[in-house]
């Protein structure tokens, strides 16, 4: 999973046909509980470009977008928000494939 580098990439790759952004920190133990599964999931969602945000480093774009809890999911079809999947709460596997297949 490729990690957001700057703002302008953010609005360049939302356009993209489907991409999801995982809102994530660092310090965040409900996060590291989903990184083992995370390379499983992208297999198998393979038509998602899954794209990683470190919620410190764009703590403004994170407010503007209403993203209050970590781990969390947004996607993206065409510059327009297609779901999310944004609470506080640990993800499972499950839950985010579940997520992922509605789209």
């Amino acid at each position: 999973m490729e990690n957001l580098t700057s703002i302008e990439e953010f609005e360049q790759l939302k356009q993209e046909v489907k991409i999801v952004f995982k809102f994530t920190a660092s310090w965040c133990p409900d996060c590291h509980f989903i990184d083992p599964f995370m390379e499983e999931v992208e297999e198998k969602f393979s038509e998602f470009q899954f794209v990683s945000v470190d919620r410190d480093q764009f703590i403004e774009l994170c407010g503007q977008l209403d993203i209050f809890g970590i781990p969390s999911f947004i996607v993206f079809e065409n510059g327009e928000e297609k779901g999310r999947f944004v609470s506080k709460d640990r993800k499972t596997k499950d839950e985010i494939e579940s997520f992922l297949q509605t789209f």
